[in-house]
């Protein structure tokens, strides 16, 4: 089996919309890297680095016509032309050993880490660290509504809390709201390659105990304290009811996967059952919370 990255050269304004296309036309994963030896030294705990030149690099599975690709994302992104790009092929043996390569360990408040392997944990005492390799699941907290939603993560008491982690891709959110200290995290995905990745993660953590694969429709009403859903806005506006019929009165529910023009109407579907904090926003992705009444 092989796969193929396809890499541009952009400029930082520019990549949420070539990663958010390249994602629509199937790449499997994303990852960034700098392309012109900008170093960034000591970024505050909640902020992204975001170099000005940055090389996007997009795995895809097979062997995609590359052209075409290119064609697709000059149409999507209404480009004057077809942006450059290098095409690489791997094979099935080495495209887990590249993308490590270009994944470093990450920091989300003040004491909330993902390391892959190979790379020493941090040394402070305090931190909570999650044990993350490069998978096909989505969700190594690199893209800005996964990183908001560790963010969060990092700064709420879940301790002793059931959580669901809906759209859990890897099971990111879910393995840190366990590490966090959360009583039973539920993992719902309707993809079998996410379940997978989130059970071999879990596992990779020591917290299959308490990360356990459901579907919603099994976990019983009013029983969800805490309710985390990164993913789009259709979803969102289609399951508000569902998420309204797990949360306890009171409980908390955090929503990401949104773009800054769609606040307002997903705040206008949950506002009868929920009172919002204040937005967070990361590049042009926000973060909502909301208390349940």
């Amino acid at each position: 089996m092989s796969w193929q990255e396809i890499t541009f050269e952009l400029q930082s304004a520019d990549v949420a919309d070539f990663e958010d296309a390249l994602i629509s036309l199937g790449a499997l994963s994303i990852t960034l890297r700098d392309a012109a030896d900008q170093p960034i030294l000591e970024p505050p705990p909640a902020a992204t680095p975001v170099w000005d030149k940055v090389l996007l690099t997009a795995m895809f599975d097979g062997s995609p016509d590359p052209a075409a690709i290119a064609d697709q994302l000059t149409a999507l992104l209404k480009l004057p032309a077809i942006p450059r790009y290098r095409v690489d092929e791997l094979q099935d043996r080495e495209w887990r050993r590249t993308w490590m390569d270009h994944f470093r360990p990450m920091q989300f408040g003040e004491r909330l880490w993902i390391c892959p392997s190979g790379y020493d944990p941090p040394s402070d005492e305090d931190a909570v660290i999650v044990d993350l390799d490069p998978g096909l699941a989505f969700g190594t907290g690199s893209h800005p509504t996964t990183a908001l939603c560790m963010q969060w993560l990092d700064q709420h008491n879940v301790r002793d809390k059931t959580v669901v982690d809906f759209g859990c891709g890897s099971g990111v959110l879910a393995i840190a709201a366990a590490k966090l200290g959360a009583k039973v995290v539920y993992a719902v995905d309707n993809d079998p390659q996410a379940l997978q990745a989130v059970t071999s993660n879990a596992q990779q953590n020591s917290v299959q105990d308490i990360v356990q694969i459901s579907e919603a429709e099994y976990i019983a009403p009013a029983s969800v304290d805490i309710l985390i859903a990164n993913i789009l806005l259709k979803p969102l506006l289609e399951l508000r009811d569902e998420f309204v019929r797990l949360l306890l009165p009171g409980g908390r529910i955090v929503l990401s996967g949104l773009l800054a023009e769609q606040q307002e109407t997903l705040e206008d579907a949950y506002r009868q059952q929920f009172t919002f904090d204040a937005c967070e926003t990361m590049q042009e992705w926000v973060r909502l919370s909301a208390l349940r009444r």
